[in-house]
C-alpha cells in the first residue's frame, strides 16, 4: 500500500512540474522574455538555467555533469521507493513522494533541456532575491521537511 501511495504523489508532483513548466517557459515564453512582472516584487517569473543544484552549486557546462546530477537522482528516487515502501503512514508516503516526484521532473528538464528550467522568483522586505526555482524544487523541499518531521514519529519507542 505504500509503494502505491508513493507513486501517486510522485506522478501528481511530477503532473504539477511539468505542466507549470509548459505554462510558464513555453506557453507565456518565458525562455524568449527572459522576465514577466507578476506581483512584483514578492513573486515574478525570471527564466533561469540552472546545470548544478541548489544555488547552481557543483554547476559545469560540460555534458558530464549533467548526466552524474540525473544518474544521482535517480539513484535517490530509486533509494527512496525502496525505502520508503517499507515505512509505515500516510505522510511518510507523501514526503517520499513528493521528493520523488519533483526529483523526476528535474531529471526530465536535465534531458529535454540540458538544464533544470528555473523561474520561480521570490522577494520581499526590500530585499531583491537574485535566484530561481521552479515548483519541482518546492515539492523536493516540502518533501524532504515532511520526512524528516514524521520520521522519528513512525519509530517505535523503547
Amino acid at each position: 500500500m505504500a509503494l502505491k501511495r508513493i507513486l501517486i504523489v510522485a506522478l501528481i508532483a511530477f503532473a504539477l512540474d511539468r505542466l507549470s513548466k509548459v505554462w510558464i517557459v513555453h506557453w507565456l515564453n518565458l525562455r524568449e522574455r527572459g522576465f514577466i512582472e507578476v506581483v512584483d516584487p514578492y513573486l515574478n517569473f525570471a527564466m533561469g538555467w540552472n546545470r548544478g543544484i541548489n544555488f547552481g552549486l557543483f554547476a559545469g557546462n560540460d555534458d558530464a555533469a549533467r548526466w552524474i546530477l540525473i544518474a544521482i537522482a535517480v539513484g535517490i528516487c530509486g533509494w527512496l521507493l525502496w525505502w520508503g515502501r517499507q515505512q509505515a503512514g500516510l505522510w511518510m508516503a507523501v514526503g517520499c513522494g513528493l521528493v520523488i516526484g519533483g526529483a523526476i521532473g528535474n531529471v526530465w528538464d536535465r534531458l529535454q533541456y540540458g538544464a533544470v528550467a528555473d523561474y520561480l522568483n521570490m522577494s520581499c522586505c526590500g530585499i531583491r532575491n537574485p535566484y530561481t526555482f521552479n515548483v519541482a524544487d518546492v515539492f523536493i523541499f516540502a518533501g524532504a521537511a515532511l520526512l524528516i518531521v514524521v520520521s522519528g514519529r513512525t519509530q517505535d519507542k523503547a
